[in-house]
């Protein structure tokens, strides 16, 4: 539906001179725009439990209310601007923007964002921890970019609301429909509506270590792993007791990296944690009774089987097998059901024929089963 023009660039050449590293006007990148979603389904989405949204406005001072919203009244007719995540979990169309950005490797992208801004309307000067392409629907807004500079400082404007102080523009231009913006990770950015606008931004995932590291810790404690403790049998006398040798603080460092490099706990908690979801999604877990003896005749009575909107699912492939990670789950299975893990991932849809050939492995039979049955994947 949507083909991406990334000015006169080819993909490898957009990754190697300017991911990551500088600001790009990609003027046209969507030739002759057409919005998937309009206003209003916009607001009904912002309605609903789950759904996280936002109102932020600037009249006397930022303000930002969350959602979910029954009263609309905050989204004046200048200087507010209404904000939904997700919007590719629960919206097919809107989804299919992401599409043309999956020349990054899947497991980067991590939602479609979608804002309504009335004239005057944004969410101020600010920069992000992560990459953006932010494409331009109907309107126009004037936007402001900065170069990366990992020094500037943030402050909080309103609770929940991280701006930043005036910073000099490398790109200084009003985005018209199809226009698109992408912003690497600590470029300082801001846009306001110049009319009535829909902007949609196509955000990256990017974990520090912080998040890896706790995650990891949650990942052991849950599945009673790490508990090799600290042993020094070769201890001998020592002139200070007070000080910590440099080989016990090797031993100690050694504890934790080795569950780290223990892959068959590292590969599991990365293929869990890093398809653990982050919103809600509009999953429908079949009514029917299905397992491993029923799957195969279910798959045979249709031709596609269809991903569900937003869900997040990776696979890492190793000598003998293939660990699929799917919504916080993981599935190991024989190295010979590579392909249509991969088809399942890589796919919007997949061919059931192709799904068939595997299921004459219990293992196989087993996870599809599971994978039908909570929605994650579904026939139409």
């Amino acid at each position: 539906m949507y083909t991406l023009h990334i000015n006169d660039l080819t993909q490898q050449e957009f990754l190697s001179q300017y991911w990551q590293k500088k600001p790009l006007l990609i003027k046209g990148g969507f030739k002759s725009f057409e919005d998937p979603l309009e206003p209003d389904e916009l607001a009904g989405l912002a309605m609903e439990e789950g759904i996280e949204s936002r109102i932020v406005t600037n009249h006397d001072g930022w303000q930002c209310t969350n959602g979910p919203f029954e009263d609309f009244s905050p989204l004046s007719n200048e200087n507010a601007t209404l904000l939904v995540q997700a919007v590719d979990h629960w919206h097919p169309d809107a989804a299919q923007l992401l599409e043309p950005f999956r020349f990054i490797p899947n497991w980067r992208i991590d939602d479609l964002m979608v804002s309504y801004s009335t004239v005057g309307g944004g969410v101020g000067p600010h920069l992000d921890q992560y990459d953006v392409f932010i494409i331009q629907g109907l309107g126009k807004r004037h936007w402001r970019v900065g170069n990366v500079d990992k020094s500037i400082q943030q402050f909080s404007a309103n609770k929940g609301l991280l701006q930043v102080g005036q910073f000099d523009a490398v790109i200084d231009v009003i985005l018209e429909p199809g226009d698109i913006l992408y912003i690497p990770p600590s470029a300082p950015h801001e846009g306001y509506a110049t009319e009535a606008a829909m902007n949609y931004s196509v955000g990256f995932r990017a974990p520090n270590q912080t998040d890896l590291l706790s995650a990891f810790a949650d990942h052991l404690i849950d599945h009673d792993l790490g508990q090799s403790r600290y042993t020094d049998a070769s201890l001998t006398l020592r002139d200070s007791c007070g000080q910590l040798q440099q080989n016990e603080i090797e031993h100690l460092r050694a504890l934790v990296t080795d569950a780290i490099n223990d892959d068959d706990v590292f590969l599991r908690f990365i293929a869990e944690h890093i398809s653990a979801p982050k919103h809600d999604k509009d999953l429908l877990p079949l009514d029917d009774e299905i397992d491993e003896s029923s799957v195969s005749n279910y798959l045979h009575n249709y031709p596609y089987l269809y991903k569900a909107g937003g869900l997040r699912c990776i696979y890492i492939e190793q000598d003998e097998s293939v660990m699929l990670g799917v919504e916080g789950h993981s599935f190991n299975m024989p190295i010979m059901h590579l392909t249509a893990v991969q088809a399942l991932c890589d796919q919007p849809q997949v061919q059931t024929p192709l799904i068939l050939e595997h299921t004459h492995c219990l293992l196989f039979r087993q996870m599809m089963a599971t994978l039908i049955r909570e929605g994650f994947w579904f026939i139409d």
